[in-house]
This record gives structure tokens, sequence and C-alpha cells, in this order.
């Protein structure tokens, strides 16, 4: 028994938590670990955030896109997809929720980018290498550092 249960440790990092060249994405029970290279290979965008007040200019690939690549249908939600959302998870374990209605084009549009470059340069290890840009959220408190994954969950 207590092999069995040190193998499903050793084994549950791997499908629950990105690696640190990673980011995993969960979307009805389907996990998909996207490396450093796959989103590199996505469409770009930059986007400025004032950040503690001061302005920064932030690279990375927006969340629609990312939803997209899961098979999430973000662009014609209706009926109970209006009460999904994304949570946003950490390597602290700190935690921020997106509803889809507000990241879906033609509702809510928020712009949030998961970026991996600050003002040209790669984010920081105590930032990065990804964190999360919300320029209209006004307090940061959703600019979660050092993101792990992107879990999309039905409303409880």
């Amino acid at each position: 028994m207590h092999l069995m249960m040190s193998l499903l440790l050793a084994m549950a990092p791997s499908i629950t938590a990105a690696a640190n060249d990673s980011v995993v994405i969960e979307v009805a029970g389907r996990t998909t670990v996207l490396r450093a290279a796959d989103l590199a290979a996505l469409p770009r965008d930059t986007v400025q955030w004032a950040y503690h007040g001061t302005p920064h200019a932030y690279a990375g690939v927006r969340l629609i896109v990312l939803l997209r690549r899961a098979g999430v249908p973000i662009d014609s939600l209706k009926g109970a997809d209006l009460t999904k959302r994304v949570v946003v998870e950490a390597a602290d374990h700190y935690r921020a929720v997106f509803t889809l209605a507000e990241i879906a084009p033609g509702l809510g549009a928020r712009m949030v980018l998961l970026a991996d470059q600050e003002d040209g340069h790669p984010l920081t290890s105590a930032v990065g290498p990804w964190r999360l840009v919300v320029p209209a959220d006004g307090s940061g408190a959703r600019g979660v550092r050092q993101v792990t994954a992107l879990r999309v969950r039905d409303e409880p």
C-alpha cells in the first residue's frame, strides 16, 4: 500500500501541476500541457499595464486563444456555458477566477494575457515564467504570478 501511494504521488505532479516550462489547461476532464515552445508558436499580443503605478509593456498569448486551443466554445457561449469559469492557479497556490462570459468576444471581451515578457525581457523567476496581465483590473489582484494551470469549471 505504501509503495502504491508513493508511486501515485510521484506521478501526480506531471498530471496536475505544470513543470517550470509548461502550463496545464484542464477542460471537461481533459488535460492539455502546453510547453514554452507551444506557447511561443501561438499568436502573440502586447498590452500596457501600470503595475504598482509603473507602466510596463507585457507580451504573451491571450487567454481566449488558449481557451480556443483547448476546445472551449468561447466564441458561441449560451445557456449553461455562461456560468462556466476559468480558475487560474499559481505555483504558490494563489488562485483567481474569470467567467467565460467576461472573456468572450461579444460579451465581456476582457483582455487577459498570459505574459512571458515584461518590457521586452523574459519575466524573472519571482514572477514567471508566466503571469496573468489584466489591464482593466484596477488593483492587479488577478494578475497571477507564476501561473501553472488554467482550469475551466462548471458552476457547482
